[in-house]
């Protein structure tokens, strides 16, 4: 519900299942630890952010061709 059509581009999206799209949208423990994967990013943040993978434990720039390059980043919480 909500957000915005402009926004929804490859290097903006990522697919998330239905319970981690759930907890995200319901609970602020849960959104405080999407926003530190870049799983939930306000409008204004930037899109050359990576995104943390859980399923591969690895951070990943998303690029606008719909592709990802992984990140090296190690300094980013968890």
């Amino acid at each position: 519900m909500g957000g915005s059509k402009l926004l929804d581009t490859p290097d903006n999206l990522i697919q998330v299942c239905a319970a981690w799209n759930f907890y995200m949208e319901s609970d602020a423990e849960m959104a405080s630890t999407a926003r530190g994967w870049n799983h939930k990013l306000p409008v204004w943040e930037s899109l050359e952010l990576p995104v943390f993978d859980r399923s591969e434990f690895r951070w990943y720039f998303l690029s606008p061709d719909g592709t990802r390059v992984e990140s090296h980043w190690k300094d980013q919480a968890f």
